[in-house]
């Protein structure tokens, strides 16, 4: 075999090896949905109030509620460089579907002493921050393992990745390919006498500080 056809192949391999994260932005793997399209708002909505208070409302006063919060997410939610970035005030932003079982891939970036979180189904929470202990754990439980098993974060200010799998009321995650949490159960945080709700929306999580995510892949897992 030649040399330059060597050197393309090889090429090639590596490529194939790459984590997500490094993939050309807004290209989902196999199988997945860009939930993100790298250049506006669409297809997300702003935060009303948890998934308990949501489900006594009247459909008006939902939908009033919703207009509101969908004005605060514009105000304090922008797209830049193919990222969303949050400005530090204002509240979550919210996928505008609802999500049971599936696979998710989502990459983000905090300052020094950044905290955040992504909500599965509308619970907090696969905890983001600035700390030793490293991002990744399910920071919300009480009686099941809230923290990570390694810390695998890339320096504050760099981008990280995670993929997040949830079946039934499970967790699994990695982060930059290291897996940190197997299979966890994730406590329903609102209601703590019942078990996660079957379905839900999922939340990039306000913490009062300037946030980056990208790439926001789902798969979603018939049952």
């Amino acid at each position: 075999m030649n040399k330059p056809l060597c050197l393309l192949l090889a090429a090639v391999l590596s490529l194939s090896l790459m984590p997500v994260g490094w993939a050309a932005d807004n290209t989902p793997p196999e199988g997945f949905t860009a939930v993100f399209n790298g250049k506006d708002l669409s297809g997300w909505k702003g935060l009303v109030a948890n998934p308990k208070v949501r489900a006594t409302m009247t459909p008006d006063q939902l939908a009033q509620a919703q207009e509101k919060a969908d004005e605060s997410m514009r105000a304090h939610w922008r797209v830049e460089d193919g990222a969303f970035v949050f400005d530090g005030k204002g509240q979550s932003l919210c996928t505008g579907k609802d999500y049971g079982d599936f696979e998710m891939y989502v990459d983000w970036k905090i300052l020094p002493r950044g905290d955040s979180g992504i909500y599965l189904r509308g619970t907090p929470q696969v905890q983001i921050w600035d700390r030793a202990e490293g991002s990744g754990g399910l920071y919300n439980n009480q009686k099941n393992p809230r923290n990570p098993t390694k810390a695998a974060d890339n320096p504050v200010g760099q981008w990280n990745t995670f993929y997040i799998k949830m079946i039934g009321e499970r967790v699994t995650i990695k982060l930059n390919g290291e897996l940190v949490v197997d299979n966890v159960v994730l406590e329903n945080y609102w209601e703590r006498d019942k078990p996660i709700y079957p379905t839900g929306q999922i939340e990039l999580q306000n913490h009062g500080n300037t946030l980056w995510f990208k790439n926001v892949y789902i798969r979603e897992i018939p049952r």
